[in-house]
This record gives structure tokens, sequence and C-alpha cells, in this order.
């Protein structure tokens, strides 16, 4: 009788040693990169359609803020630039009559110049005419000049005007809710119909598709691990089961610690600890906040 009670001890014994918990070389919370989104524009909230909980991918549409303001500021721009533009002048249909008596006058300077050849005409004559040529050109050469000076001048006066319509269209453009990065929504702060504004936060995101464990080994653990090294995750899937996971080491403090309250180790009489990062595929199972352990081998 006292045989079996022996064996049955150490059976009991043996079991206990055999389970996970005790060979646990640390422990540690999960946790993600979350990003809050903010508003960059003013304005009356008039679409938002996302849902904590919600799977967003980058680049996605989920609503926008009023533009009306904006939107008539560009407008009224718009018409300022035309009104200026319209004071342009013509310029073919300004040296249109100068351009006929160009043409006039070379038509007679050819004739004159035939003449002299047939001796019918004198040099003089083709003098006069080639100088009257000269003259109409540099009139039309003169006015073209002046004309392109005004017309610069008018464009030059709409330049301030159409930098501020790029001003506008990259508020305008800010006032569309895009969403920038892929992963699920886990907090929503503004709602339909309230007033945004620049640096508001609106909903928090992160991707939850891996999750980073946070664990804390002592000096003498902090010689068995490396960067990219594959660790043995541990959650709790029932009250004497754990479901094992494979993780891989991201990153690795630089600076030594004193351990934190909340994080047990394997030694808990050492005083300083080194950070690490776990990242973990995540299944579904696994929850930012979760408590895991860790298994170097």
């Amino acid at each position: 009788m006292k045989r079996t009670s022996l064996l049955a001890l150490a059976a009991l014994i043996w079991l206990s040693s055999c389970t996970p918990k005790s060979k646990f070389d640390a422990s540690g919370t999960f946790e993600t990169e979350e990003t809050v989104i903010s508003a960059e524009a003013s304005g009356r909230i008039k679409q938002f359609n996302i849902e904590e909980g919600q799977t967003l991918k980058a680049g996605e549409y989920i609503g926008f803020i009023d533009t009306a303001q904006l939107y008539f500021s560009k407008k009224n721009l718009e018409a300022q630039i035309q009104a200026g533009l319209s004071k342009r002048p013509d310029i073919a249909t300004q040296v249109a009559a100068l351009q006929v008596q160009l043409a006039n006058a070379q038509h007679e300077q050819t004739r004159i110049a035939n003449l002299v050849k047939a001796d019918a005409a004198t040099q003089k004559q083709l003098d006069d005419q080639t100088f009257m040529v000269s003259q109409i050109q540099k009139q039309i050469d003169a006015q073209l000049s002046t004309l392109d000076i005004s017309t610069e001048s008018i464009n030059k006066e709409t330049v301030p005007l159409r930098a501020l319509i790029q001003q506008l269209n990259d508020q305008l453009n800010k006032c569309y809710l895009v969403n920038p990065i892929n992963g699920t929504v886990l907090a929503k702060y503004a709602r339909l119909d309230e007033e945004a504004s620049p640096g508001k936060p609106l909903y928090k995101i992160a991707d939850v598709s891996s999750l980073l464990l946070r664990a804390y080994v002592t000096d003498d653990q902090f010689t068995q691990i490396k960067l990219g090294q594959k660790i043995r995750v541990f959650i709790d899937s029932t009250a004497d089961k754990y479901r094992e996971y494979e993780g891989e080491v991201t990153w690795i403090s630089d600076k030594a610690e004193f351990t934190p309250k909340t994080i047990q180790t394997k030694d808990e009489r050492a005083n300083l600890v080194w950070a690490t990062k776990i990242r973990v595929k995540n299944d579904g199972y696994l929850k930012i906040g979760m408590y895991a352990d860790i298994k170097f081998k």
C-alpha cells in the first residue's frame, strides 16, 4: 500500500514537471502598432462609413467632410481668373491691319524691283519702297512686343489666384476621408454630423494579422536569443491546455531595465531584464493585451 502511494506521488510529480507551464522561459502581452487617424480639414462630417471591428484596406474611401464653402471659394477664384484673362488683347486682330499693309508694301516692292530690271523704274523708287516695308515691319514688331508685355502682365496677375486654387484643391482633397493603411478599426472617436477640425482623432486602426508579443528576459536568458530566431509561444486554450504558435524575434532592446511589475520572468529575483518583441501570426484567437508564455527551445 505504501509502495503504491509512493508510485502515485512520483507519477504526479513527473506529470506536473512535464507540463509546459513549468518550462516557460518568459511571459508577456500581445500588442500591435496602432495608428490614430485624424481629420485634416474643418467642417461637419457628412459621411463616415466605419464601425469598430471593421477591416479596412489602404486607399479605401470611408466618408467626407462638408466641402461646400471650399467649393464656392474655388468657383469664385476661377471666375476672377476668367475675368482677368478676358482682358488679354487679341494679338491677331490688333496687328491684322498692319499685316495687310506689309503684304501690299512687299508686293509693290517686288513690282518695282522688276521694273528696275527692265529700266522702267529708278533705284531710288525701289529703295523708298524697301524702306517703307522695313518701317511697317518695325511697327508690327513694336506692336507685338507691346501686346506680348500686356498679355504677360495679365497672365502674371492670375498666378496668385491659381496658387489659391491649388491650395483649395488640397483642402478639398483632405475633406475626403481615405483610409491610409490595411487594418482593423480598434476605436471610433467621431460620429456623423459632428464637427471635425484638423488634428481631431477620427478612429484608431491597426494591422492585427500578426501581433507583437512583448516579453522580458533575464540576463542569463539574454544570450539565448537573437534576431530572427524562432520562438514557441503559448496561450491558454482551456484550464489545463495551451495553444501553441511559432513566433519570430523581431526586436531586442539594447538596454536593460528594471523588471516591470506586471511582467513575470523565469527568475523573479532578477532586477534587470531585457525587452524583446516576438511577431506571431494571428489566426483570430490572439488579442491585443492577451498574456502569453514563450519557450526558447
